[in-house]
């Protein structure tokens, strides 16, 4: 067994579908034998550990065979929500081998949309670990089957990072990393800098078998994650004793660099494109002063064009520029009510402190 001096103390493990499951499609409970005990491994040095899986669809296929007469959602909801049973259940032994106790949360993109059920969830979280108990997240895939659900789990995996102010994220793939492809058949990439663009270059084409999100999606998600001051690492999960190699500090798959850390609010804020309860326009002005970043601006009333949508006190709102183009997110500090009467008025209070700004970069 590796000899860990562990480089974080509060992780999320992400494991993909292909990780999890044969060629079948069904649960390869070797493999999950082996995550486990790994998990099992860093929780007794210490280390909290958060387990974001895929598979409840894969574990379905070996439970039920949805008749042919269902449309393909309905066939999904069938297989998700029986394999759900089936993949925490075999969760729940194999951690009970170690001694741990497993606990189920399931999720769905409209959770993380109102700051109080948020915080909820951020509770909970904080209270299992709390416990020395592996929470084991999955979406909520019997009812997201509309434009709420994620991008698939590296989504979900990522808010629930930011959410928890983890020092570092691992995402499990079938692949062993990032590879450079500009120099001919691929070298793989040890280490990404935050200020890294075009991810396509390394990517080969063709997505995987079973899973919903590509490598893409993964490294926008790191990328984002890593400007937020968490470091992420994209490794092969089948590969034996992976957690371990990655938590020893050794040099194994793709690693982003973290910048920064920022805390708190703002995390929840950046990662809150698609759940805005409204928009607000701002003129070239206001865009000008928010995004020169010398100094922290707040976003003012006399700076506002137009309003979008309805909003309360505490809501997410996004914020436009005056061609359309999304300039960033934030905490709204009033009502759009309250935003309509002082629009485009000197001497207000900010509709969005910089406190509560995120801008995109």
């Amino acid at each position: 067994m590796k000899h860990l001096h562990p480089i974080y103390k509060k992780i999320v493990v992400k494991v993909g579908t292909n990780v999890i499951t044969g060629k079948n499609g069904e649960l390869d409970l070797e493999i999950l034998s082996q995550l486990t005990t790994q998990i099992a491994t860093l929780q007794l040095n210490g280390i909290q550990v958060i387990l974001v899986s895929s598979g409840a669809v894969g574990a379905g296929r070996s439970v039920v065979k949805p008749c042919g007469t269902l449309s393909p959602v309905a066939a999904r909801q069938v297989l998700a929500s029986t394999g759900q049973i089936k993949l925490i259940s075999t969760y729940s032994d194999l951690f009970l081998q170690h001694n741990l106790i497993t606990a189920q949360i399931l999720v769905t993109k409209g959770d993380f949309r109102d700051r109080q059920h948020y915080l909820n969830m951020q509770t909970c979280f904080s209270s299992l670990l709390q416990q020395n108990i592996i929470p084991v997240v999955n979406e909520n895939d019997a009812v997201s089957v509309t434009e709420l659900m994620f991008t698939d789990n590296d989504e979900l995996s990522g808010l629930i990072a930011s959410m928890m102010d983890v020092d570092g994220y691992v995402i499990l793939s079938h692949v062993d990393g990032l590879f450079d492809f500009t120099a001919g058949k691929g070298a793989i990439i040890r280490e990404i800098d935050p200020s890294t663009k075009h991810f396509h270059q390394y990517i080969n084409p063709g997505k995987s078998d079973f899973g919903r999100g590509g490598m893409l999606t993964k490294c926008h998600i790191a990328q984002k994650l890593s400007q937020l001051g968490i470091t992420v690492h994209i490794a092969n999960g089948r590969t034996p004793d992976i957690l371990l190699s990655i938590l020893a500090g050794e040099s194994i798959g793709t690693k982003f660099l973290p910048q920064k850390p920022t805390h708190g609010p703002k995390r929840w804020i950046a990662n809150s494109e698609g759940l805005e309860k409204g928009a607000v326009t701002i003129n070239k002005g206001a865009e000008e002063a928010l995004v020169a970043g010398e100094r922290a601006n707040s976003l003012l009333p006399v700076g506002i064009e137009s309003i979008e949508g309805r909003f309360l006190k505490g809501d997410i709102i996004k914020v436009c520029s005056t061609d359309g183009a999304v300039i960033g997110y934030g905490m709204a500090q009033y009502s759009s009510e309250k935003t309509l009467s002082v629009m485009g008025q000197q001497d207000q209070k900010p509709l969005i402190h910089y406190d509560y700004l995120y801008i995109t970069p």
